[in-house]
């Protein structure tokens, strides 16, 4: 008897998260583990400047390192595409590379232009700590303490937007302090979002995202900020969230690495993103841990 009632309440649990009154009616008495910006962090740990330099320094290596991919992009730009070029021809042997145009080069992996550029490389792995699952390490190098570590990627939806069912059973979901949230699940529902809104925002060769974290290999290799863990009494925090408004003139052609996109297309407002900030100096092999809050809902 005790058997069959066990069972019973399994698929009860299991089951009660796909009955919508039953979740409408419990939604604010359930504790939901949230990540989110709290309102003292609103005095950032780095300036706007600083992680639009960093991300900026980061995305640029890595267009260069793939330039001979970019020729339907340089084509439209060719204002730009020389810059490009003669940053290429610093790193390359005269011989290859000639005014405005170029024949071959030596490709790097994502994570080793991040080394070349940064200094260090973050990889997933199983964390540290026990029954967390998946972690974020520093794989190689050193990483200073204000640094951008990682970035938060996912779907950004507006406080009106609707993220209802996205959210079920959803431990990936992210609240900014003016409510926007942002849903940083590689898979499922929210997977399939992602990618149609990103695909709906692509113009020409130009994409506005990039759809490279839904898999294992992201172009972006800071695009893993999702699974840095929640701290413990053993392990400290060690790096923090910190919101970052894209600006406007930020370089349509690096667009193609920013790992977030916006639920609706007719919004004005500039993009969402949420960076990882370093609060002390994190040696090769240390693994990331964040705060959590828990809120309610």
């Amino acid at each position: 008897a005790r058997a069959l009632l066990r069972a019973l309440r399994r698929r009860w649990r299991a089951y009660r998260y796909r009955l919508v009154p039953w979740v409408a009616l419990n939604l604010r008495r359930q504790r939901r583990t949230l990540r989110y910006v709290p309102e003292s962090s609103q005095d950032k740990i780095i300036s706007d400047e600083d992680v639009f330099e960093t991300l900026l320094k980061t995305f640029k290596a890595l267009f260069i390192n793939g330039l001979s991919r970019q020729e339907d992009i340089l084509a439209l730009l060719p204002e730009v595409k020389c810059q490009y070029l003669e940053s290429l021809s610093l790193e390359q042997k005269p011989s290859r590379v000639t005014s405005c145009s170029h024949r071959s080069q030596h490709v790097f992996s994502p994570e080793e232009v991040l080394y070349n550029t940064l200094g260090f490389t973050v990889s997933r792995d199983r964390s540290s700590l026990v029954s967390a699952g998946t972690g974020v390490f520093v794989t190689r190098g050193f990483v200073p303490k204000g640094t951008v570590v990682s970035m938060y990627p996912g779907t950004v939806y507006r406080k009106h937007e609707p993220i209802f069912f996205q959210s079920l059973g959803n431990p990936f979901i992210f609240r900014c302090i003016d409510g926007i949230l942002i849903d940083g699940n590689d898979k499922g529902l929210s997977r399939l979002v992602y990618r149609s809104c990103s695909r709906r925002d692509q113009l020409g060769p130009f994409q506005m995202s990039d759809e490279s974290w839904l898999t294992a290999s992201p172009q972006n290799p800071l695009a893993v900020g999702q699974y840095v863990n929640n701290c413990s009494h053993e392990k400290a925090a060690n790096v923090c969230y910190q919101e970052f408004d894209v600006p406007g003139h930020f370089p349509v052609e690096l667009k193609q690495y920013l790992p977030n996109i916006v639920y609706s297309h007719d919004t004005e407002s500039h993009l969402r993103c949420v960076v990882l900030v370093t609060l002390r100096d994190i040696k090769q092999g240390e693994e990331l841990f964040s705060n959590y809050y828990t809120v309610v809902s």
